[in-house]
């Protein structure tokens, strides 16, 4: 178990009454951003503090990994300088009922508050970040602060793995409702007229022009080396969901895989180097690509110079990488 905490003095109603933390991909200009960085760290179990207004006032367990998502509508306003593509982790938040201010205990925090990266200032107030991980000895000292409301999440996360729940979180629904989403927009649409806007729809599922085009210059599978047409799907390397409509029907933005390789790609778990080497994510389950029969050390041979920009795009937006790999 790993301990975060999380800012959100702009969303703290959306996000814990949703159950979720998100964060845009990148900070203003492109650049990257350390906290937006850090939700590719979050592991399922890990326990987040909430601080809103200057108290420590809910806390969470995280019930699964960071996955591509847009930005949620409740937001409405909020953070409107943000990217609309980001960062999502489902997360079992509840309110404290002893919702402390940290400045008025900072007798105790200080000794423990690291040089770099603190959640904290000196005085008490939040430093302006989103995301950053504690560590164990600031953990002990906020959760003998709050006392039994966290003590006893400690002690009961070991239990909760043990027995997963019923109905598990699932990333794809809401994947699939970003893209249905995105459906609307395109049929709803004056810029296009109708066949141009079944193209871009059809394209989403790997069908239509965009996979005519694909087919041009792929022809088998770059991992499996299936060549049977049945048998693969036209996928994008930037998603379409992240895509722009003349993206969406590019044929460079395209690769021939089979469909267990195009379930890994789009979700971010495997990449490619532009030489061909393939990139495994640190978080992939490497049992599964072994009884998938993926070759991680393979190489999947040249990309167009097209092709390369866009896996310039996946390696950074979309491939799960960790800060320490």
């Amino acid at each position: 178990m790993r301990y975060w905490w999380v800012n959100q003095n702009q969303t703290f109603r959306q996000e814990v009454g949703g159950g979720y933390m998100w964060s845009p991909k990148r900070a203003a200009g492109n650049k990257k951003n350390f906290s937006y960085e850090m939700m590719r760290e979050i592991a399922p179990g890990d326990l987040i503090l909430s601080f809103y207004k200057q108290h420590i006032a809910a806390v969470g367990i995280a019930r699964t990994y960071c996955y591509d998502n847009a930005k949620p509508e409740e937001f409405g306003n909020r953070g409107s300088y943000w990217n609309n593509k980001g960062w999502r982790i489902d997360v079992a938040f509840s309110e404290l009922n002893n919702k402390i201010k940290p400045s008025t205990k900072m007798n105790f925090i200080n000794p423990v508050l690291p040089e770099k990266y603190a959640p904290l200032q000196n005085s008490g107030r939040g430093n302006q970040i989103y995301l950053t991980e504690i560590s164990l000895d600031l953990m002990n000292v906020l959760a003998m602060l709050i006392g039994d409301e966290v003590k006893l999440l400690i002690e009961s996360v070991p239990l909760m793995a043990a027995n997963p729940p019923d109905a598990p979180y699932d990333p794809l629904n809401k994947i699939a409702e970003w893209e249905d989403h995105e459906v609307e927009l395109v049929a709803s649409s004056t810029t296009f007229n109708e066949t141009e806007k079944e193209n871009i729809i059809k394209s989403r599922r790997g069908q239509g022009l965009f996979r005519k085009r694909v087919s041009l210059i792929e022809g088998k599978c770059r991992i499996t080396k299936v060549n049977n047409p049945e048998h693969l799907i036209a996928s994008h390397i930037k998603p379409w969901r992240h895509a722009e409509n003349n993206q969406r029907l590019d044929e460079e933005n395209g690769l021939f895989l089979t469909p267990h390789v195009d379930h890994l790609f789009d979700r971010g778990f495997i990449s490619f180097e532009n030489d061909g080497k393939v990139i495994v994510a640190p978080r992939t389950d490497l049992e599964s690509l072994r009884r998938m029969k993926i070759d991680t050390d393979s190489n999947v041979g040249s990309f167009s110079s097209g092709q390369k920009e866009y896996l310039d795009y996946h390696r950074n937006y979309v491939l799960l990488q960790s800060l320490n790999h």
